[in-house]
């Protein structure tokens, strides 16, 4: 493929192609895109690169004269621009195919994998590479609010990616990430997910072994020490030297907390204390997260000590307990949960950081596994630390809500519709309140729309 070759995405808006579409702007290509459901924060990042969007999927999406489409893995066979693909015999390929071959190559890719942390890991790595003047070149699954994009080429040699577990394509049924052949591979953990597509958890583990075998000997494995099911991916068969990490001090890393709500904490390399950091995320998840990208950078030849109190400066990625804002006394976050481990740890760091102040939780089970139910009989317990709860119980969803409202330990109750469930929660909201807004999709502006009418209190 030439230099500036016209690409179409499909699939444009979801924070992995859409960070495709970023990378393909910069190596300059021309590049347009067509999805279903585009909304911020990745339609407002495709707009700011004035890369033209398609609402929805016809035959005609794909423009005259395209020279390659990359297709995400949200769309199937029977989808109309699909079909107008493959009938017009135009070159397709899979946008981590297409990152694997026109940005990997000569780089020192290291690659972050698990359940859970994946965003918040990969951005705290690129920025602790940032701090090493690295520059390094990275995609995230979401916009990174220190540099205000989801990905770039970067001048340097080491491209930070987040490894996602889930399938590549229509037409590839790996996971995303055995097509990235790091040097370096974090496991940040391993747990039942993505039910649409894994029948149970040792398929996901034969998943992450293939990543596993993909990572040299002369490469470095950053292993979650506390996690039962990656310890058993590594019996599989490993060939690449091990570091571990979690708060065992018997592990390679490890940290010691020093604020209950992990605001602060040292880290011990070794049986070594070397440093202290004190930065502004919560729970004991993204201390492992800082852990893990701290290991990490020591693995490409960074001093962690000389980049640790870059920390102090992260900011979070957006939607990670993002706080939209504070009005008539309560504070309003917006979250990206899809799974109850998720959103079990984010409340506990909140709960730490709160006190007794009362937590009210509007939840939207949204991801595939949620929509199959897969999750229902955890989601309760997940939600233990909240005082209310407000669940969006759209038609479509196949689980019993009225048992999983029984089930959870403060007030629960459903409504079908956002309109409703911004009333009923102007209704329970109080000064002193933090309202926390939970999907993995757009929510219908849901967060931003509440706060306003907080704000006309």
């Amino acid at each position: 493929m030439s230099v500036m070759s016209n690409i179409h995405i499909l699939g444009i808006a979801g924070t992995f192609m859409g960070g495709v579409a970023a990378l393909a702007r910069e190596r300059g290509h021309a590049v347009t895109g067509s999805d279903q459901a585009i909304y911020p924060p990745m339609s407002t990042q495709l707009e700011t690169l004035g890369i033209g969007l398609d609402q929805g999927y016809r035959a005609d999406s794909v423009p005259a004269g395209t020279d390659q489409v990359v297709v995400g893995n949200a769309l199937s066979r029977g989808n109309a621009a699909v079909e107008a693909v493959l009938d017009a015999g135009q070159s397709y390929v899979s946008g981590a195919q297409w990152l694997s071959e026109q940005v990997l190559p000569g780089r020192d890719t290291l690659a972050v994998a698990g359940t859970h942390g994946k965003t918040t890991t990969t951005s705290i790595l690129a920025w602790l590479l940032e701090a090493a003047g690295r520059s390094p070149g990275f995609l995230i699954g979401g916009v990174a609010e220190d540099f205000g994009v989801s990905a770039r080429l970067g001048q340097g040699r080491e491209f930070v990616v987040e490894a996602d577990e889930y399938d590549t394509a229509f037409f590839d049924k790996r996971s995303k990430f055995v097509h990235y052949r790091p040097l370096v591979a974090i496991l940040n953990n391993l747990e039942y997910d993505h039910a649409d597509i894994f029948p149970d958890v040792a398929a996901i583990q034969r998943q992450f072994h293939h990543l596993v075998r993909t990572v040299p000997a002369r490469g470095r494995l950053i292993v979650n020490g506390g996690d039962a099911h990656l310890a058993e991916v590594l019996a599989m068969g490993c060939w690449t030297p091990v570091e571990r990490f979690g708060f065992d001090a018997s592990l390679e890393w490890h940290a010691e907390l020093v604020q209950a709500d992990g605001s602060a904490f040292r880290v011990h390399h070794r049986g070594q204390a070397i440093g202290l950091v004190q930065w502004s995320l919560l729970g004991r998840h993204n201390v492992l997260n800082a852990l893990a990208a701290l290991a990490a950078v020591h693995a490409v030849g960074v001093e962690p000590a000389s980049v640790m109190p870059a920390l102090s400066r992260f900011h979070s990625v957006k939607r990670r307990l993002e706080i939209i804002g504070q009005a008539a006394g309560v504070t309003v976050y917006d979250d990206f949960a899809h799974h109850p481990t998720a959103i079990a740890t984010t409340l506990e760091g909140l709960r730490a950081k709160v006190g007794d102040a009362r937590i009210v939780v509007a939840m939207e089970p949204r991801s595939n596994s949620m929509r199959l139910g897969a999750h229902a009989d955890a989601l309760a317990p997940s939600l233990a630390l909240a005082d209310e709860v407000v669940f969006l119980h759209r038609p479509e969803l196949a689980w019993d809500a009225a048992a999983v409202i029984a089930a959870v330990r403060g007030n629960a109750h459903a409504v079908t519709g956002p309109d409703a469930l911004l009333a009923r929660l102007q209704a329970i909201a109080r000064a002193g309140d933090h309202v926390v807004f939970m999907s993995n999709g757009g929510f219908d502006g849901a967060p931003r729309r509440f706060f306003a009418g907080l704000q006309e209190r």
